[in-house]
């Protein structure tokens, strides 16, 4: 099974479809978290440099701590992007995004009950507007994914 998914997967496609779900979680999180919750776009990244740097980055403001969330935060979505196109691979544009958006969902409730269970700090972002980023993750790196999986057209049996 995994040679067949090492095979048969567009590798490529991969990093190109987690920097687009990553960049629009990044925009619909900072975008609603804003406007729903009054929250700054700094705090949102400190959060994400705490995963790998504790619960005393939320307070500090220094650059170092920001570009720490950016990194964690693109490098979550390219392992998230990654599980995504392996479970929705050749399944066509239109289920890459529907069925990326389901997954966004599951992973916002695995990365809710799991953050907040060992990363005690993380209850506070719980809102409509994590949920809502979520799933446009997973919609927009399902959907970019097939968009470049040339593995898409019918599948060719080599002559042995």
């Amino acid at each position: 099974m995994l040679d067949s998914i090492r095979k048969n997967m567009t590798w490529r496609a991969i990093p190109l479809a987690a920097a687009a779900a990553g960049t629009a979680f990044l925009i619909a999180q900072l975008l609603l978290m804003g406007l729903l919750l009054q929250i700054g776009p700094a705090l949102s990244l400190r959060y994400m440099a705490s995963v790998m740097m504790g619960d005393g980055v939320l307070t500090d403001g220094g650059v170092g701590v920001l570009i720490m969330g950016v990194l964690v935060h693109y490098l979550l979505s390219l392992v998230f992007t990654t599980l995504i196109a392996i479970i929705l691979h050749r399944w066509g544009l239109m289920i890459g995004i529907i069925g990326g958006g389901l997954l966004g969902l599951a992973l916002y409730l695995i990365n809710l009950y799991f953050m907040t269970r060992y990363l005690t700090w993380f209850f506070a972002l719980n809102s409509p507007a994590l949920l809502v980023a979520h799933i446009v993750f997973g919609a927009v790196a399902g959907g970019v994914y097939e968009m470049f999986d040339h593995y898409d057209g019918e599948m060719t049996v080599e002559a042995a």
